[in-house]
């Protein structure tokens, strides 16, 4: 018994000095365990980038100025180098206010807060994990206007051919010279369709399609109007014009007014002649088939913009037996008045009816000039097609710098 208390005795003391030694050596191991720091290596800081230069952005109202500078020699991908920082002064202060920055790896910069007349100076700052270097001032700069925009010269040019034959035709035709004019099946049949009204005794019915006076398409219309009710007051015939604007409408009366003044029947012409319906699509569509159906017309013209409502009206045109000349500008309809009107002005035919119709000096020299002029940039497109093919082809030097002086001849900007 006194040998078991013994031996328990000798083991708690053997434990309580094991555990006093442990206790005395921690400072050691926790010395062991912390890392020490090296003084000779020094915090990152990247290196300044080099020659900012500073430039007046070319073809603009004086309101931007370039950057451009040469990249860190820290900055190679890694991540120590975050953004550069870009730096401004204006004239007339001595520092430097930060207005922007860029991502690592980006080397220009369009400062677009500058006013023309003014003058700038850069600074662009690199910043890195311990701290920022900033670059070498960049050049003064001064942003102004430019006027002209040489590199859209070739545009000039074009514009000089179009505008000279349109000159040139005007001035042939006042002199009394007769213009060709490609035979257009559809104007030529007006004046028959108006007659045939005439003969049988029923009304014309005319639809400027359904945009406002904002459309070109609704402005060629009211011009064909014009010409077809200045027949029609000669003819003694009566016509409707229904419309989906008011202000159309207006346009409308106007067209008729002037025409019926220019026959000397001034007292012929009526406000019920072009009345307004409703700016509703469908509900205007519904409006003039009944009116179709009721009254009978004998010719029908569906000129201007029209969308979906074309085909329902030149199926119930049809289906009464009337003449019909139809046009627009707008290809998705052609095909549903291909189908059911006996004439129909594809795309600029209807710009050229006025011209067409009128024979006015004026407007045919316009008309005649800009046909000219496209066929003249289709002869040059031709030629620069011909001389890159052969040029490449035969490898001719000649015919290769032709090539590109025609192409940088279409090219814009």
């Amino acid at each position: 018994m006194n040998q078991i208390i013994k031996r328990r005795v000798i083991t708690r003391l053997s434990s309580i000095v094991i555990i006093k030694i442990l206790f005395l050596s921690l400072p050691v191991v926790a010395e062991q365990l912390i890392p020490t720091i090296d003084d000779s290596v020094e915090a990152f800081i990247p290196a300044p980038p080099a020659e900012v230069i500073a430039t007046d952005a070319v073809y603009d109202q004086g309101g931007a100025v370039h950057l451009e500078w040469q990249l860190s020699p820290d900055d190679d991908g890694s991540a120590g180098v975050y953004n550069y920082q870009i730096c401004r002064q204006q004239e007339g202060t001595d520092e430097y206010i930060p207005i922007d920055s860029v991502l690592a790896g980006v080397s220009s910069y369009i400062d677009e807060t500058v006013e023309p007349g003014r003058s700038y100076q850069y600074i662009v700052a690199v910043n890195g994990d311990c701290g920022s270097a900033p670059s070498e001032a960049s050049n003064v700069v001064t942003p102004n206007i430019e006027w002209l925009n040489f590199g859209l010269s070739n545009l000039f040019v074009i514009g000089l051919i179009i505008c000279g034959s349109v000159i040139y035709f005007i001035a042939h035709a006042k002199r009394g010279k007769k213009l060709f004019i490609r035979r257009i099946a559809g104007l030529e049949a007006v004046d028959e369709a108006i007659g045939r009204a005439t003969e049988m005794g029923r009304p014309i019915l005319f639809v400027p399609g359904i945009l406002d006076m904002d459309d070109v398409q609704t402005i060629a219309a009211l011009t064909i109007l014009g010409r077809v009710s200045r027949v029609v007051a000669d003819y003694d015939t009566k016509i409707s014009v229904p419309v989906s604007r008011s202000l159309v409408m207006t346009a409308a009366r106007e067209t008729l007014k002037a025409s019926y003044m220019a026959a000397g029947r001034p007292d012929a012409y009526s406000d019920d002649m072009a009345s307004y319906i409703t700016d509703e699509q469908f509900g205007y569509v519904a409006a003039v088939d009944g009116k179709m159906v009721r009254e009978k017309p004998a010719t029908c013209f569906l000129l201007g913009a029209f969308f979906a409502e074309s085909l329902i009206l030149a199926e119930t045109g049809n289906s009464i037996g009337a003449i019909q000349i139809a046009g627009t500008a707008r290809p998705a309809q052609l095909p549903f008045f291909v189908a059911a009107c006996d004439f129909t002005l594809i795309g600029e035919e209807l710009f050229a009816a006025s011209a067409y119709l009128s024979g006015e000096p004026k407007q045919m020299g316009s008309l005649k000039g800009q046909d000219v002029g496209k066929g003249i940039a289709m002869i040059i497109i031709l030629l620069g097609v011909i001389a890159t093919t052969f040029g490449n082809a035969w490898n001719i030097s000649l015919l290769r710098r032709i090539a590109d002086f025609l192409r940088t001849l279409f090219e814009v900007g």
